[in-house]
């Protein structure tokens, strides 16, 4: 029994996990993947094999997420952001046996355009502004833009764009208080 949405258009290979809630829609194609529960998955997007996808993840158009890249619970993935999994690509030489790992961390935001060069973690509800080129792993809350990727701040789980005096930051939506120290940001839970 399918307890997910699938537009006629879109094709779920044999073999493929879809968790119950998640909407697949036009010219989608899923390989043999895992795909979490309450996922979209937009018009026009691929998911090859060996991939995992947590839940609550939003993946827009126009996306292809290849073998070697995982995204955690709760990930934004914005239209026609690109992944990549091997680091030197060569039409004549196979290298499906070096594929590098890409990590998407929990409720990370990746904006429209980017490019995530793969072998790099993206931290935990970090921000990728829109057309970044992600080439070295970006640490969690931090904001990071432009081509290569610059350090621009620190963001809340929100998304918000963090203001620290003395080393603290509150949210200005959920009250949640931020801490900086050793060029990370942790959320403090005390």
């Amino acid at each position: 029994m399918i307890n997910y949405f699938k537009h006629d258009t879109a094709i779920v290979d044999d073999g493929a996990i879809v968790g119950s809630g998640s909407k697949i829609w036009h010219f989608s194609h899923i390989m043999q993947a895992i795909i979490g529960e309450n996922c979209t998955i937009g018009q026009n997007v691929f998911i090859a094999n060996n991939v995992t996808l947590g839940d609550n993840i939003k993946i827009q158009n126009n996306v292809s997420v290849y073998e070697g890249v995982e995204l955690e619970a709760d990930v934004f993935i914005g239209p026609s952001v690109v992944f990549t999994n091997v680091i030197n690509p060569r039409s004549f030489i196979e290298r499906k046996t070096e594929y590098q790992k890409t990590i998407i961390k929990k409720g990370a935001t990746i904006g429209a355009n980017a490019t995530i060069i793969c072998g790099n973690t993206i931290g935990e509800y970090a921000f990728v502004g829109a057309g970044t080129v992600v080439t070295k792993p970006v640490k969690n809350f931090e904001l990071v833009v432009g081509n290569p990727a610059r350090h621009k701040g620190w963001v809340c789980k929100c998304g918000i764009k963090l203001n620290f005096e003395n080393n603290i930051a509150i949210c200005p939506i959920s009250n949640e208080k931020y801490i900086y120290e050793h060029h990370k940001v942790i959320l403090f839970n005390g």
